[in-house]
């Protein structure tokens, strides 16, 4: 029996710039890194690669004037209502430029007491005082900041109701839950949230709006030459410069594809891959949710589609082999963990069903960080081992 689990290696790149190879970088810097490490690499094993290098070598960018000239074309009437976005400088601010400078007026709906991945304008005690003013319709960002003793971010420091305000000369900011209030301020539309967007777009539709987008749907298609993403639009975008986004990666089954080709033609093993963005896991301490991309994972080879099929051990060893001790109850459990791999036993207590992808995509996140560790790259070995692999 192996006396090690799960490992993951964050591997080290150059810089990279639009136009590279990134596959044969990606290789090439894997087998620096293998031989480095004295590791061998298996076909189990995992290569993630994340979004942002994936997206710089594409040169998947667009400014905030082909945003707003995306904007010109959808909403020919020059009124723009933006309801529920993350609060975000890296996420949004540039994202809310070019729907400003594309439109006449902004109305932009925010909601509390936090935002749908859990970043507050409001302490979360005063929820309960100040929910009543929503039942007339939206409240003005000047009377809500009066409302909630102008709250700051707590990590951040930020007042993003003032942040958002001065994207735009153009630009009303409004507190509601209820994304239905926009329609009272205007009834053309963005649903800008991530997660929840397809329910808020049919709830908009339902109360009478005239016209409703989503995120996915802006720069889902070049705009004069620029960057864009035919699945998410500007979600999952960041902040490039100032007046620049870069956009979440297109084409990625294609790229993992010939990553994995690449990889296999410099060290004979073709590993699983998979492009990653940010984990979905909540901060236990600010309670903010990471997940500010539309997918944990926009493309993974083929292994990586499926869910884990597992027994809890510890539930196993308490509750069917108490009575053993030492090799025997070890040897028990590998034994139940082989039958249920080859078909022979089920067995209901399990874990959370989550896929692959996301498990993956999120340990990846974790180890790369998004500082300064300079490794977008990570070779996980061992994850599909479990209890009886030798």
């Amino acid at each position: 029996m192996r006396v090690t689990g799960t490992s993951a290696h964050g591997v080290r790149l150059p810089i990279i710039s639009k136009g590279d190879d990134l596959s044969a970088i990606v290789a090439a810097s894997v087998a620096e890194a293998l031989a480095a490490e004295k590791l061998t690499l298996r076909t189990s094993d995992v290569i993630g690669v994340t979004e942002s290098i994936v997206a710089k070598a594409q040169g998947n960018y667009a400014t905030t004037e082909e945003l707003a000239a995306d904007i010109r074309a959808k909403f020919p009437g020059g009124t723009v209502g933006v309801v529920f976005p993350i609060f975000s400088r890296n996420r949004f601010v540039n994202i809310l430029k070019g729907i400003a400078a594309g439109a006449d007026k902004v109305y932009v709906l925010m909601c509390c007491p936090n935002d749908e991945v859990g970043n507050p304008i409001m302490d979360l005690d005063d929820i309960d005082r100040i929910a009543p003013v929503f039942n007339e319709g939206p409240v003005s960002a000047a009377n809500f900041r009066k409302l909630s003793n102008n709250f700051l971010h707590p990590f951040t420091q930020m007042d993003y109701m003032d942040l958002y305000e001065k994207a735009g000369k153009n630009i009303e900011v409004y507190v509601s839950n209820d994304p239905r209030h926009i329609l009272r301020l205007t009834n053309t539309v963005i649903a800008a949230e991530i997660h929840n967007r397809f329910r808020t777009k049919k709830r908009l539709e339902a109360a009478g709006a005239k016209v409703v987008y989503t995120l996915s749907d802006i720069l889902a298609a070049p705009v004069n030459g620029s960057g864009y993403n035919e699945n998410y639009g500007v979600l999952g975008s960041n902040l490039s410069t100032d007046n620049r986004l870069k956009l979440f990666p297109r084409d990625c089954e294609a790229f993992v594809t010939k990553t994995r080709e690449a990889i296999e033609a410099k060290t004979g093993v073709a590993p699983e891959v998979l492009v990653y963005g940010d984990g979905a896991f909540k901060d236990p301490i600010c309670g903010i949710w990471e997940l500010a991309d539309p997918v944990v994972s926009p493309a993974y080879t083929e292994r990586l589609g499926g869910q884990p099929s597992e027994i809890k051990l510890k539930f196993v060893a308490d509750n069917m082999f108490d009575e053993l001790k030492g090799e025997a109850k070890t040897k028990a459990v590998a034994d139940m963990i082989k039958a249920k791999e080859s078909g022979k036993a089920t067995f209901s207590e399990g874990t959370t069903p989550r896929k692959y992808a996301d498990l993956l995509g999120s340990l990846c996140d974790l180890v790369s960080g998004s500082g300064d560790k300079g490794t977008p790259v990570i070779l996980i070995q061992g994850y599909f081992d479990d209890y009886a692999a030798e």
